[in-house]
């Protein structure tokens, strides 16, 4: 018979984000068959009976469960690979997964400097022998494919509906193109009219409204060009500029184009970005998205200060993260407070 001591134990140690390694490994080396029994009764989340009384293990919770062992293994081969394979294999993935997943395309493209992203798109070349652009330009016409207007010959409504797709599509495609293609200038001189300028273009294309259609801003080519082509002091003077004549922040008038709203988070306010992927990542019923998404962050960041970060989120990570994957996050946002 278990003890109900391990089997609180063993709950504890399947349960948060990671897995507690060392105290699975202390039961279970001393457990033999009877008593491996009683643990499972003892962890109904994990392990039920179905009608005939036959043992099994929970399907989605155990599926979770393996998601969680790779969480640790994930953070140490992306933190051991050299920073251009390891973007430029996170891209491709990003891309096979699909749109819903170009938000890793952002974050690698916007958050890195110029000689890095570089790098990434020569590694790129090296490892699938093609470039990110044309692998970007097909699988984006690929989603554009699905929703073709010619489907809906017969449906007006839906027609119209689905050019408006098409021609957001063009522009998502032309958006992360120039994106993972920018080599910024890295100085800090900025041209403050031209940013005072820049800050009324991001504002007209924003609250643009053209007759019954009313444009998304990614829509306006000047808005591409600004976010693809400005160096980051600049856009962050950009940025500031907006707010003056708005009264609220680029951001917060972006929050129905959450692409653009991650491309200038990443770009002008790299740590409000970082803080939203902690604070979704460490919630209670996080997904495994976002989970993914903290590792991504905490084993790519290297050059980033996340201290600020650190200090507000150490006691929820003690509190929700177990095991060897905790003290991989605590170490490494520890070394970020030296």
């Amino acid at each position: 018979m278990a003890n109900p001591c391990e089997v609180e134990v063993l709950n504890n140690a399947l349960s948060g984000i990671g897995v507690d390694e060392k105290s699975l490994v202390s039961i279970l080396t001393k457990s033999q068959n009877e008593r491996k029994k009683s643990m499972r009764k003892g962890c109904s989340k994990f392990f039920l009976e179905d009608e005939r009384q036959f043992e099994r293990w929970n399907d989605s919770a155990i599926k979770s469960l393996k998601a969680e062992f790779k969480l640790f293994k994930d953070v140490v081969v992306l933190s051991l690979m050299h920073p251009w394979e390891r973007d430029a294999r996170l891209l491709k993935k990003a891309l096979k997964k699909g749109p819903p997943h170009y938000n890793v395309i952002v974050e690698i493209a916007c958050t890195r400097s110029s000689d890095q992203l570089l790098g990434a798109r020569k590694a790129y070349h090296s490892l699938f022998d093609r470039s990110i652009e044309e692998d970007l330009t097909s699988h984006v016409k690929g989603s554009e494919r699905k929703v073709h207007p010619s489907f809906f010959t017969h449906l007006y409504i839906l027609n119209l509906f689905c050019c408006g797709i098409i021609r957001f599509m063009c522009c998502f495609e032309q958006l992360l193109v120039a994106l993972v293609s920018a080599y910024r200038y890295e100085g800090p001189k900025v041209k403050e009219d031209a940013a005072k300028s820049e800050a009324k273009a991001l504002l007209n294309a924003i609250k643009n409204n053209n007759g019954d259609h009313k444009k998304k801003a990614m829509e306006e080519d000047e808005v591409i060009w600004i976010l693809t082509t400005r160096s980051k002091p600049h856009l962050k003077v950009v940025y500031e500029q907006y707010k003056k004549i708005s009264a609220k922040t680029i951001t917060e008038d972006l929050e129905v184009e959450l692409l653009l709203k991650e491309t200038l988070e990443c770009l002008c306010t790299p740590q409000t970005y970082f803080t939203r992927v902690f604070d979704t990542a460490l919630r209670e019923d996080a997904k495994e998205d976002a989970k993914k998404a903290l590792t991504r962050l905490v084993a790519t960041q290297e050059d980033v200060d996340l201290k600020g970060i650190a200090a507000k989120f150490e006691d929820k990570i003690k509190e929700r993260v177990k095991g060897a994957y905790k003290d991989v996050l605590l170490g490494v946002l520890a070394d970020e407070r030296k």
